[in-house]
């Protein structure tokens, strides 16, 4: 499942400046979402203007849209960066995450159905092939895509949002405090998940989900990363 964002933005339903706000969001986010934008990383107006061809109006809206989500920080004067989590927020977003997943684990092991848990299955096979390779752009990818696949199963779009942002938000939260080299989730803790929603087993899954997130909290600790790439090789762009 892609981690596209729900399109919930203030802008018309159709029409090219809607398309040009989701290719800036959906750059961004993903980026953040894969940790090649890591938290703190600058996000001046005039390199995304000539990154996507566009105005500072649509950058500002789309800048503000993410500022609104969490995802950026807009500074007085000083332009917009990757948000940088505290710890107190760190605690709060893993706190939330749990339970919003503690509900959308029970729902899709109510309503998965078989060629569902196969498709898990193939992600899972993925991402064993990426742990194997150390591709952890790859690795975080598919660990995030792990669990929005299971908030796709549970068939509730509200819930389904609610999650794109938190794990958007735990994206961040890794890329300043997880030790560098580790994987954003572990591997055998996705395949228990999986094998207990194949049995039908929503307690033994809800269980599970708990106990690997809060594995991945106790995972986190205090360290920063930086990177000398231009804004253009983080997020994969040519200038337009």
């Amino acid at each position: 499942m892609s981690a596209r964002h729900p399109a919930n933005a203030s802008t018309p339903s159709s029409g090219p400046d809607v398309d040009i706000d989701a290719r800036i969001y959906q750059s961004i986010f993903d980026g953040v979402l894969n940790r090649r934008l890591m938290p703190g990383t600058k996000l001046p107006e005039p390199e995304l203007c000539q990154l996507f061809g566009t105005g500072r109006a649509v950058v500002r809206r789309v800048l503000e849209k993410l500022a609104y989500d969490g995802i950026v920080v807009l500074r007085p004067n000083k332009g917009a960066v990757i948000a940088e989590p505290t710890l107190e927020e760190t605690r709060e977003i893993f706190e939330a995450r749990r339970c919003v997943e503690r509900v959308l684990v029970e729902l899709a092991v109510q309503r998965a159905s078989a060629a569902d848990i196969a498709a898990l299955r193939e992600q899972l096979a993925e991402e064993h092939q990426a742990m194997h390779r150390f591709d952890q752009p790859s690795w975080a990818r598919l660990a995030a895509g792990f669990h929005l696949r299971i908030a796709a199963l549970a068939g509730n779009s509200i819930l389904q949002h609610y999650l794109t942002e938190l794990v958007s938000r735990c994206s961040l939260i890794v890329g300043v405090y997880e030790p560098t080299g580790n994987a954003p989730c572990e591997h055998d803790e996705h395949s228990a998940i999986v094998d207990c929603m194949e049995a039908r087993d929503a307690a033994g899954a809800v269980a599970k989900m708990s106990a690997h997130l809060l594995e991945l909290e106790k995972r986190i600790e205090v360290s920063s990363t930086s990177g000398e790439k231009s804004l253009g090789q983080l997020l994969g762009i040519t200038p337009v």
